[in-house]
């Protein structure tokens, strides 16, 4: 005997779909914030460094990902949370969004010239050009 399905029970395959969407979002962030980071550094050859707590740093390929790759799953989550919690967290999300964006691009000041700075800030921009929208549009309501 066949079940009738109830418009309160979720579609089979959406939360797979939505999660292989917003897996590939994250990763699509990491992948271009290190193809930048590519194109600057050994390519272009600029000097990606900070100074941090007095000391110079370079700023690799490792850092690059780790950082996008934590910033990609932080924002996964906070959307999932914000579906649990709210009728319509993608607004909600894509504000606390821009504003972390905005938050972030202090990071980049901490660069040792000019040129780094432009970088560091540009992989800022590519991560989040990536990921609010990729994120965004998958909340499951606006």
């Amino acid at each position: 005997m066949l079940r009738e399905t109830t418009s309160t029970q979720a579609v089979p395959g959406r939360t797979g779909r939505t999660a292989i969407r917003r897996a590939l979002t994250v990763a699509g962030a990491t992948v271009a914030a290190l193809v930048l980071w590519t194109l600057v550094g050994p390519v272009a050859g600029i000097g990606l460094t900070v100074r941090l707590d007095g000391a110079i740093q370079s700023v690799g390929a490792g850092s690059v990902a780790a950082a996008s790759l934590v910033a990609g799953l932080a924002a996964w989550a906070l959307l999932a949370l914000l579906e649990r919690l709210l009728k319509r967290p993608g607004r909600t999300w894509t504000v606390i969004a821009i504003v972390a964006l905005a938050l972030s691009l202090t990071g980049p000041l901490a660069a040792v010239d000019t040129a780094g700075m432009v970088a560091l800030g540009g992989m800022h921009l590519i991560v989040a050009a990536v990921l609010i929208p990729g994120l965004g549009r998958s909340a499951k309501a606006w």
